[in-house]
């Protein structure tokens, strides 16, 4: 039964692997025996993943990215092919929240910048689109590879304030549907294209939005969340691991075009 989850010796291109949770994610494909690309715009980030997952006797390369820069993807494509040779896996992990495009006491919908608007949709969706057009011409090329994209609760009940973020993500969870058929009917029924939709984990983006900075204590949004989490608890990092492995293995090897919550039961939950 372990082979069905083996992973080992695979290439496998994370982007935004330089954060909590795909850094996370980095370094267990590296532990199951993966042959693991750490892309990040912070060179740094990535490098301290790839030393990270060096000392604990795994391979990996760092390379500075930014997802939005066609030829910088092209450039480290490039990097990739020559470390570890044509692309088995991509994780597409970049994305994040702008505050300008998030409404509050300071910031009205009707104010909110289309700057600001665009850049996290593009950020999200463009940023996932763009390294699938580049990487995924190795799977095309081999005929078999594994496309993973990191979808939201948003995308399942948009959240209040992130208008911008909740769009982009709902697009990233059409986006796996429509490529998943698309690679099947043009290209290869041995491609798959499939999404996770974390439930509320902490990271460095929202840490200090949902917990308070002195005391450690739920924010009022925090407590909201939790309250909404039927196992009344934020999720961890690690706790992602488990179903990606599967649906980056041969264990999945008839899933395609799905998005799987791990949410502790957020999606589950009506609220009453």
């Amino acid at each position: 039964m372990s082979n069905l989850f083996d992973i080992s010796g695979k290439s496998i291109v994370i982007t935004g692997a330089g954060g909590v949770l795909c850094g996370e994610m980095a370094r267990a494909c590296a532990k199951a025996g993966g042959k693991v690309s750490v892309l990040d715009l912070h060179k740094a980030a990535a490098q301290k993943v790839v030393d990270e997952i060096k000392a604990d006797g795994g391979e990996a390369i760092a390379a500075e990215c930014n997802v939005l820069d066609k030829d910088s993807l092209i450039a480290a494509k490039a990097k990739v092919n020559a470390a570890f040779g044509s692309t088995d896996v991509l994780i597409n992990g970049a994305g994040g929240n702008k505050k300008e495009a998030t409404t509050g006491p300071d910031m009205s919908f009707f104010d909110m910048p289309a700057d600001a608007i665009r850049f996290v949709f593009d950020l999200n969706f463009i940023g996932a689109l763009l390294p699938t057009q580049v990487f995924a011409t190795d799977m095309v090329e081999s005929g078999k590879g594994c496309i993973l994209n990191i979808s939201s609760m948003n995308a399942f009940k948009p959240l209040t304030k992130i208008a911008a973020y909740s769009a982009a993500k709902a697009a990233i969870s059409n986006f796996t549907q429509w490529l998943a058929v698309h690679m099947c009917q043009n290209y290869s029924k041995e491609i798959r294209v499939n999404a996770i939709a974390p439930g509320f984990f902490l990271t460095d983006q929202n840490r200090f939005l949902l917990t308070d900075e002195k005391t450690g204590e739920p924010t009022p949004r925090g407590k909201l969340i939790i309250d909404h989490t039927p196992m009344d608890r934020y999720g961890k990092p690690e706790e992602l691991i488990g179903t990606i492995l599967w649906l980056l293995s041969d264990a999945a090897k008839f899933v395609t075009g799905v998005v799987v919550p791990v949410d502790g039961g957020v999606s589950a939950f009506g609220g009453i």
